[in-house]
Order: structure tokens, then C-alpha cells, then sequence
């Protein structure tokens, strides 16, 4: 399927560049307040994850999953849940492990190829549905389209899927988030995860020695000391090519949508595959020009979110 030139998203004026349309609505985004009703389900290794539902008896599902070091209740989360729950879904806002708020049992955390844990989610939610659609940001459209390209639909039992802002290259995506012009998001993201790996370290310290962690420059580095080697892999390459989803979305066998703005600036050119995308059947790839990093803000106030629209739309209509 060739790429599809939609160039409906139009920006807000005083919008003017990817950081500000990055980092404006994920800090002054308001939204309601959703009767979201928690519930705690183990997995099969022993662990748990927590699981924030909004039900109404629909036939419908959407399960959507959130980016680095984000939770269920982000404001880019509640948006989504909000757009697609007052147009009649349930909505499932889940949780990676340690992402909730409570530590995980276990020694290792979430990570972008972590597919074994939305299977989890999947089979919970699915025995209640006719139809099951996902949505991922960031991280967790990775983890989505991953899921989706090395299982069957007959595994699964997912309809469509959407992922949003997506690292389809997480080695590239890692080295330009790094970058001197990002080191207001790099640096958050690093401070949050090595506060993680400290805390985790008091409770496993033969398996997570913090020795490294003052090596720990870029997220490159934290994936090479910690994230690899903690979940089985032998650096971050390893990891970076193991659980990059661009190198699965061949396997896909369902329709998704892959919404990435030319303008993000989390995402290298690797993300944008587009002689891949036109030999691709099931896979649209739509790459704005504008929309900066979970972000295509509404050109005016009281308008949904584009991403939020478009995702409805592919889902609901398409």
C-alpha cells in the first residue's frame, strides 16, 4: 500500500516548530476526569499489571498503550480513551510493569519488545469482546506493531491497530533523542529510569549492580548497561535490532495505521520507511509534515486532537 499523502493535520500558528508541538500539550493539556475502573492481573512469571478500564457493555474494545516512561492516566492516554469511550467503545488504558506507581515484582522492567506482556492484556480482555482494536504511542506503538507482525490473527484476535509517534528504528530513534537539540527530553527520561534502576537495585542487588549507572550518559548508554542485559539481550544493539518493529511489519496480517510527523524530533529518518510502506498490503504509513512527538494539537481550542480523530476514523470507518 503506497504511503498515504494526507496532509489534513494542520498545526496551531503559535505551534510554530516540532519541540513546541511536542512539549505544549503534553505539559498544558487539560482533560476529564474518566471513571476508569483499576484491575491488577498477574502474568505468568509471577509479576502484575495493572489495568485501567472504562466500560458501558460495548462490543468494542480499544487497548491502548502508552510511550517511555508514561502510565495510563498521561494526558495523551486519557484523550484517546476520552475520544473513543464517548463514541461508545470500552476502553482498556494499560500499564507496563513499574509504571503504575507500584514496583514490580520481578527483577526485570518493561522494555520496547516486551510483546509477552500485551499478549497478557490481549488474552484478559478479549474472552469479553466482538471486536478488539489497539493503540500505541511512542514506545507502545512499537510494542504494538511488533506484537502484531510475529503473531498470527488467529494468536491474537486484534481487528485493526493505529500506533502513533512511533521508533519503528530504535537504534536510530535512541541516538536522536540524544542529540544536543533533545536534551531536555533525554535528560527527563534518563533521570526517571536511573531513579528506577536505583530502587529496583535495593530489592534485587545481584541481578541490578549499579556500578554502571554513573557510565549512564545517553539512553543509548542505559540501554547497553541496563536494559539489554537485564532482559536477556547482550547490548543494545542486540536489543535495538531484536525489537525494532520495523523489521516486523512485513509480518503484519491485519490493517494498521503508522501516524509519524515528519517533524519529530524523537524520531531519525529510519522511522520513515517509505519504499518499505509501497510494498506493504495491510500497512499505511502517514507522515505529516507537522505534529511534533505525541502531540498534532488541535488548530483551535474545544477541536479534538487530529491523532485522536484519525485514529477513530481508521478504526471505526477505514
Amino acid at each position: 500500500m503506497p504511503v498515504v499523502k494526507n496532509q489534513n493535520y494542520v498545526h496551531p500558528e503559535f505551534l510554530f516548530g516540532g519541540h513546541l508541538q511536542t512539549i505544549v500539550p503534553s505539559v498544558f493539556r487539560t482533560v476529564p476526569i474518566l471513571p476508569f475502573e483499576r484491575e491488577r492481573i498477574s502474568t505468568p512469571d509471577g509479576d502484575f499489571l495493572d489495568l485501567d478500564w472504562l466500560k458501558q457493555g460495548s462490543d468494542n474494545l480499544v487497548i491502548i498503550s502508552h510511550g517511555l516512561e508514561g502510565n495510563s492516566r498521561r494526558p495523551y492516554m486519557m484523550g484517546m480513551a476520552d475520544f473513543f469511550f464517548s463514541r461508545g467503545y470500552d476502553v482498556l488504558n494499560w500499564n507496563f510493569r513499574g509504571c503504575s506507581g507500584s514496583t514490580n515484582l520481578q527483577p526485570v522492567f518493561y522494555h520496547s519488545g516486551a510483546t509477552h506482556d500485551l499478549h497478557t492484556v490481549v488474552l484478559r480482555a478479549k474472552s469479553g469482546y466482538r471486536n478488539i482494536f489497539l493503540v500505541g504511542f511512542s514506545l507502545g506503538g512499537n510494542l504494538t506493531l511488533k506484537y502484531l507482525g510475529e503473531r498470527a490473527p488467529a494468536q491474537h484476535g486484534v481487528q485493526k491497530a493505529v500506533a502513533i509517534s512511533v521508533p519503528l528504528d530504535l537504534g536510530g530513534a535512541s541516538d536522536q533523542i540524544s542529540r544536543r537539540s533533545n536534551w531536555l527530553y533525554s535528560s527527563r527520561f534518563l533521570k526517571s529510569l536511573k531513579a528506577k534502576v536505583k530502587e529496583k537495585a535495593k530489592i534485587f542487588p545481584e541481578r541490578i549492580p549499579l556500578g554502571d549507572l554513573s557510565k549512564v550518559r545517553t539512553l543509548r548508554d542505559f540501554d547497553n548497561w541496563f536494559t539489554g542485559p537485564l532482559h536477556g539481550f547482550r547490548d543494545a544493539d542486540h536489543y535495538y535490532q531484536s525489537c525494532s518493529s520495523l523489521g516486523f511489519l512485513e509480518g503484519i496480517a491485519i490493517p494498521v495505521l503508522i501516524l509519524n510527523a515528519r517533524n519529530d524530533p524523537f524520531l531519525s529518518e529510519s522511522c520513515f520507511p517509505e519504499r518499505l510502506g509501497e510494498t506493504l498490503s495491510g500497512v499505511y504509513m502517514e507522515f505529516p509534515t507537522t505534529g511534533g512527538h505525541v502531540g498534532f494539537s488541535p488548530r483551535r481550542v474545544g477541536f479534538p486532537f487530529w491523532s485522536e480523530k484519525r485514529a477513530f476514523d481508521f478504526i471505526h470507518f477505514d
